[in-house]
């Protein structure tokens, strides 16, 4: 009994005592592999004119693929075609039933060169960024790793090739390597290589700003205690947790990609109009007749950089603002309102 004369509580001594496994915190459910793959994860996460924008690109960065993988199937002629059964197609002729899209002036099919051009954009995008990659994370890891002499002569490089103009240096190294013209491989390995030159530093810089940060996580130190090999500590624990923001950089490189490669080929250090279809060539040679009238040799191939660099935008900046837990809470909070 309590002074206050209240009766205790009774309490049932025949209640089971609970197991030591069901006071034990649960395990974190496991993410499906659908939910790590970056941009379904990121899809998931979305909401309101934000979901509206990343699905929105996402359906032209797909269309744009799909365009490029199919292009034998879907375009009537072959890029560098200027007849058919012995009969020319003529030169700046307006959209018909044979040229859906009209003609050039050096008489190929507009529509044609067009579904052409994504399939080159799209080995000359894919080649750059691989290439970029490979070197950047290669460098960053190491010199945020180890520091030292190596780390500053690494920065030191890539803020020089950084300050450079990314449309100039592409110019440059594109003259170096392809010496302006080129054929199909060449030329998109050539283009490849001289928008890799533009890339790499900007690779290095994200991975090196992730390693410099894990490198100093206990589970490295804990690694580094017990005697892990420094090449396991590099890839099995510093690099799987630096690369998050390679999804981001990847779609926005993607675009940028694609304007120098159109850059180049505009003014006239991009491939040979008889190896490949380039929208940045077909560009350049339609600008004499923008001023006569014929609009249908510049607006497809300038429609598609745009659309498709809109799209890839789109993902990207997406991705970016989805990456920040701050703005993707309060999103969720302003749709959930």
């Amino acid at each position: 009994m309590n002074v206050d004369n209240t009766p205790d509580p009774v309490i049932d001594r025949d209640l089971p005592t609970p197991k030591t496994e069901a006071l034990a915190a649960q395990a974190p459910r496991k993410r499906r592999w659908r939910e790590r793959i970056p941009v379904v994860s990121q899809l998931r996460q979305s909401v309101g004119l934000q979901r509206g924008m990343l699905v929105t690109g996402l359906v032209i960065t797909g269309i744009f693929v799909l365009v490029a993988i199919l292009a034998p199937f879907i375009a009537p002629y072959s890029w560098a075609q200027q007849s058919v059964n012995g009969v020319k197609f003529g030169t700046q002729q307006p959209p018909s039933a044979t040229n859906l899209l009209g003609t050039t002036v050096s008489g190929f099919d507009v529509f044609s060169r067009v579904i052409w051009g994504s399939q080159t954009a799209l080995l000359v995008i894919l080649a750059a960024i691989a290439c970029s990659i490979f070197i950047g994370i290669a460098l960053g890891l190491v010199s945020g790793y180890f520091g030292g002499w190596l780390d500053r002569t690494l920065v030191v490089i890539a803020d020089a090739i950084y300050a450079f103009p990314s449309l100039l240096l592409a110019i440059v190294m594109s003259i170096v390597i392809s010496h302006g013209q080129s054929n199909l491989w060449s030329g998109i390995m050539a283009t490849a290589l001289s928008i890799t030159v533009v890339f790499v530093p900007q690779y290095f810089r994200v991975i090196r700003a992730e390693v410099v940060r894990v490198r100093a996580e206990p589970f490295v130190e804990s690694a580094r205690v017990i005697g892990v090999p420094t090449g396991r500590i590099l890839t099995r624990h510093v690099l799987r947790n630096s690369t998050r923001s390679l999804p981001v950089v990847i779609t926005l490189n993607a675009s940028e990609a694609l304007l120098t490669l159109a850059g180049l080929g505009f003014l006239g250090f991009g491939i040979e109009a008889t190896s490949a279809a380039e929208w940045g060539y077909d560009l350049n040679r339609a600008i004499a007749d923008v001023t006569s009238g014929i609009w249908w040799t510049s607006i497809f191939p300038g429609l598609a950089i745009v659309l498709v660099v809109l799209g890839i935008t789109l993902v990207g900046e997406s991705l970016n603002d989805l990456s920040d837990p701050r703005l993707r809470t309060r999103r969720r909070a302003g749709g959930a309102a």
